[in-house]
C-alpha cells in the first residue's frame, strides 16, 4: 500500500526541494530528472537508489501511480544523478516485490516492509554523461 497522496503533495512542494541537492551527492540517495509526458517541461525527483543487477532499483513508496514513473515509462529511461554522477538510464521495469524487497539493505527492507511497500522500479545504466 503506497504512502498516502498527502504525504506526496507535501513532499513535492517542500521536501523534495531541500532534498533535492542533499540526494546528488549522498549515497543511497539519487535525483531521477524527467520529462513531462504531456507537458515536455524538465522534472527532477529526489529518490532512494541502490544498485541492482546492471542498474539501480527504486522503492516505489508512493505506488506506480506518480507523475515521475509515468513519465519515465513513457521516455523509456530518465537520466540519474547520485554521488557527483549523472547517468542516462533505460529500460525501466517493474521487479516484484519480494525481489524488490530482497534487494534493499536491510535496515531499509524492514522499513519498506512495514510501511507496506510493495512496488519496485529497476532502470539500468545507458551510460555516464
Amino acid at each position: 500500500m503506497p504512502l498516502p497522496k498527502s504525504l506526496a503533495r507535501f513532499n513535492r512542494a517542500l521536501t523534495n526541494k531541500v532534498m533535492g541537492p542533499i540526494a546528488k551527492v549522498f549515497p543511497s540517495l539519487a535525483v531521477i530528472h524527467h520529462v513531462g509526458r504531456r507537458s515536455g517541461s524538465d522534472y527532477t525527483t529526489p529518490v532512494t537508489a541502490f544498485p541492482y543487477r546492471d542498474g539501480f532499483i527504486i522503492a516505489l513508496t508512493y505506488g506506480r501511480d506518480t507523475d515521475w514513473v509515468k513519465n519515465v515509462l513513457a521516455a523509456d529511461g530518465c537520466r540519474l544523478e547520485t554521488r557527483g554522477r549523472i547517468m542516462e538510464m533505460s529500460d525501466p521495469q517493474f521487479v516484484p516485490t519480494a525481489e524488490g524487497l530482497r534487494a534493499m539493505p536491510t535496515l531499509v527492507h524492514l522499513a519498506l516492509s512495514r510501511l507496506n511497500v510493495e512496488d519496485f522500479l529497476s532502470l539500468r545504466i545507458e551510460e555516464p554523461v
